[in-house]
């Protein structure tokens, strides 16, 4: 009997042991970041400091992701979009990244701008193995699978950005002379490089280039010098508040070269006060929100709406609001390929498999694709000029530009 019994109590035991072990099998063991509820997302911006402008972009992306969350979120589960302040500074950024993964348990970080604070992490998150995506700068290093597949960029590339506008002055105004003032950091110097580069034999037709620091107060030094030159053709890179200056600086100097802004820099706010900016030359991938061009659209309909409800996602002509609107797009369209498998591993497989996903603030002509060996989203962009009223395609979109002037 007690031999019976204890089989019967060893057979009973062996069955809970077995519906544990089952349980634990069919429940997935998930990722940092992600429970039934939620999912957790990682992101630092200058929110502060010389590039607070663009804090535009993390406001707009919170500001998204509240609006995903009160539609019901993305696939059943609602996204927690925690952004810190790293003031541009790469050592604050890396800290700051460190917590947000090894205290903030996210699932991955997204969109954090610029390339110092991108490099300093880009180590960490690759050896840890987790999701890097859609970095906010146009740097060709932060887009190379082959040594950082866990990192991933978006926006198409500054160094071709430079190379565009070489090969647009080529086109249009060739033996002309020209000038340029750039921002003295890591992206006005690329674009610099991507304009010489473009130039090739015929970059000796830039005059005289000037690197300014953000913060600088002798814009009107600057452009006194540029105008001496007999330049015909006046290149920028920087903010857009410089831009805006630089452009009515010249106007009061009583000079009217072509203007060539940067993309982030050539909004219709930035260009209509200034007639001097009539007939402006940018390469753009993303709508202009004030350009009347886009009135009708639904797509332009939803932006005013979204910025109308959500005030502190930035102005209805902010470009860097905008950017950061499209950029959350294209990470809700990933999360929702990945449906309920969240793991790190899939978000990377699912970045790396985007089809010609049309965001809506993207200019016609210009999809997201993504692969394997492809991490640079968007690789398009199209010259656009403005009319006074509203920007003007110039030619087709391009992917590239032509290097060292070949035609």
């Amino acid at each position: 009997m007690q031999t019976r019994v204890r089989t019967l109590i060893a057979l009973v035991l062996a069955f809970f042991l077995a519906l544990t072990s089952l349980s634990a099998i069919t429940e997935r063991v998930r990722d940092p970041g992600v429970t039934d509820t939620e999912i957790r997302i990682g992101n630092v911006m200058p929110y502060s400091g010389s590039l607070q402008v663009f804090g535009a972009i993390g406001k707009a992306e919170a500001a998204y992701f509240e609006m995903i969350n009160e539609r019901g979120g993305i696939n059943g589960r609602k996204v927690r979009f925690i952004s810190y302040d790293d003031k541009s500074d790469p050592s604050t950024a890396l800290s700051l990244t460190r917590d947000l993964i090894e205290k903030d348990d996210v699932l991955l970080m997204f969109g954090s701008f610029g390339t110092p604070g991108n490099f300093a992490v880009r180590a960490y998150m690759n050896e840890k193995q987790i999701p890097q995506l859609f970095v906010a700068s146009g740097d060709d290093h932060l887009s190379d699978p082959s040594l950082f597949p866990w990192t991933m960029g978006w926006q198409p590339s500054i160094r071709e950005e430079g190379r565009i506008y070489a090969n647009y002055i080529q086109a249009f105004y060739p033996g002309k002379r020209i000038v340029a003032l750039w921002q003295n950091d890591h992206f006005g110097r690329e674009l610099f490089k991507g304009l010489e580069d473009g130039l090739g034999d015929v970059a000796r037709m830039i005059r005289v280039d000037i690197a300014y620091d953000i913060a600088d107060q002798h814009l009107d030094t600057h452009i006194s010098i540029l105008k001496r030159s007999g330049a015909e053709i006046f290149v920028f890179a920087g903010v857009p508040a410089n831009a805006a200056k630089a452009v009515r600086i010249a106007a009061d100097l009583n000079w009217h070269p072509v203007f060539i802004l940067n993309h982030m820099a050539s909004s219709i706010a930035t260009a209509q006060p200034a007639d001097n900016a009539l007939s402006a030359i940018t390469a753009a991938f993303l709508k202009d929100a004030n350009d009347p061009a886009w009135k009708d659209e639904q797509a332009s309909k939803d932006w005013q709406a979204f910025v109308e409800k959500y005030n502190r996602a930035g102005g209805k002509d902010d470009n860097a609001a905008v950017f950061g609107y499209a950029a959350a797009e294209t990470l809700a369209q990933v999360l929702k390929q990945c449906g309920d498998d969240l793991s790190r591993e899939n978000v990377m497989k699912q970045a790396a498999a985007l089809k010609d996903y049309q965001s809506s603030m993207l200019l016609p002509g210009i999809k997201i694709s993504t692969g394997p060996g492809n991490f640079r989203p968007i690789k398009h962009l199209r010259l656009i000029q403005f009319d006074g009223r509203t920007w003007q395609p110039i030619g087709e979109v391009l992917e590239t530009a032509f290097a060292n002037a070949q035609k």
